[in-house]
């Protein structure tokens, strides 16, 4: 499997804070300042900002990692005003993405690594349209990458606009694309963010703005042509010392409630089983496992997740197949086939961008009769794929999945400010 590191994302949400503005504040890093028009006539004011987003997540963030937002000797309730975390003694700021203005006209966008799931890694993010190394992160650590940067830089557009002078950028997170012989996947989470200033005599505005939301899921489903069955698991764990992978067999989507959704990286979790047969010496073998972006098992793109019941050696997440034995509590295990796979996205092959969200998993089945010369076992080793038996059998099938969407999880939060 080939990789690459592709600039291409998706965003979720449009969000508007609007403030008056205030003088630049002494914690903001030193950077060569750029006055736009209109920041030096405005006059100082009192910031009107709306009450603070009720508690939640972005603020439990690990000591080690913490980074001030604010002075030393900042209130608690200025430190809410400007979208960061207080616990007590200490401004920082939290697990989101933090966008601001400031009077003297600088961007400051704050990215946290945990404001998406999976977590972007902080190192691949960037402005884009500029190779100025100036417009590099003025810092990071593992968990936040911080950008400083006039407004009048690194690739910075310039419209007036109703009363206002806007200016605006955008920046991405780079993914990782794997490329396998009819199509390409990512698991890694991306995102672009579009983000504004603007000026007016009398105001600021920040304003972020996240698009190619995911559409709202539509009622579909795809059965087998014969009488086996594919099925996604939903079961959750309730109890301390249940196995996460037993619990989510204990219970399974219905046709109702296909499309489902899961966010990259999440397991999917596969059942196959026969249907209305009683014969506990049959075996039920899984030929080969793929996916598609259509319903169509024949359609491409296609990701390869099983090849003679084992997981796709190219893969770097491989497909884990789970045992079914006599624990199971089922009847006839020997029915059944359990594998799981990590959630992905189909990306296009020419230009790496992600536009397939959805997933159909397809599998082609066979029954086998155990004899003297066939245990009907399916040996997970590449050297000995070649000797597999095939079924003993003409009793095969194909049998697929409903809709499986990717939709990008809301960030834990998207904090806008101007000061």
């Amino acid at each position: 499997m080939e990789l690459f590191n592709c600039l291409f994302g998706v965003v979720v949400v449009v969000v508007v804070l609007a403030c008056d503005v205030t003088a630049q504040l002494p914690w903001m890093l030193p950077v060569q300042k750029h006055q736009p028009p209109h920041p030096s006539q405005l006059p100082p004011q009192q910031p009107k900002v709306p009450p603070p987003a009720a508690p939640f997540d972005k603020c439990q963030v690990d000591g080690g990692e913490r980074i001030q937002c604010g002075p030393q000797d900042i209130t608690a309730e200025r430190c809410e005003n400007i979208n960061c975390c207080f616990d007590g003694w200490q401004c920082y700021y939290g697990k989101a993405v933090t966008v601001q203005c400031t009077r003297d006209g600088q961007f400051v966008v704050v990215v946290a690594r945990a404001a998406t799931v999976p977590h972007i890694d902080v190192d691949s993010v960037s402005l884009l349209e500029t190779n100025d190394p100036s417009c590099t992160p003025v810092d990071f650590t593992s968990a936040f990458a911080i950008f400083q940067f006039p407004v009048t830089a690194c690739g910075t557009t310039f419209k007036e606009e109703e009363g206002y002078v806007v200016y605006e950028n955008h920046m991405s997170s780079s993914y990782e694309v794997g490329l396998g012989p009819r199509g390409a996947i990512t698991r890694d989470s991306h995102f672009e963010l579009l983000f504004q200033c603007r000026y007016s005599a009398t105001a600021v505005e920040a304003l972020v703005m996240e698009v190619n939301s995911v559409p709202p899921p539509v009622p579909v489903a795809a059965m087998g042509l014969l009488r086996v069955a594919l099925k996604i698991g939903n079961g959750q764990c309730h109890s301390k010392g249940c196995v996460e992978e037993e619990a989510a067999y204990s219970s399974f989507y219905t046709p109702d409630d296909y499309p489902i959704t899961k966010v990259l990286r999440e397991p999917v979790y596969v059942e196959v089983n026969i249907l209305e047969r009683s014969d506990p010496n049959i075996i039920l073998n899984l030929e080969h496992c793929w996916a598609t972006s259509t319903p169509s098992p024949n359609s491409l793109p296609q990701w390869d997740l099983l090849v003679d019941g084992c997981p796709y050696q190219d893969d770097r997440y491989l497909t884990t197949v789970v045992p079914v034995g006599g624990s199971s509590g089922l009847p006839y295990p020997t029915h059944y086939k359990r594998f799981i796979v990590k959630m992905f996205t189909f990306v296009d092959q020419n230009t790496y961008s992600t536009n397939k969200d959805s997933v159909y998993i397809h599998c082609a089945t066979a029954v086998c009769y155990p004899s003297s010369t066939n245990s009907c076992e399916q040996p997970c080793h590449r050297q000995r794929r070649a000797a597999v038996r095939k079924s003993s059998s003409n009793q095969q099938t194909l049998v697929s999945s409903g809709e499986v969407i990717m939709t990008e999880q809301k960030t834990p939060s998207t904090n806008i400010k101007s000061r």
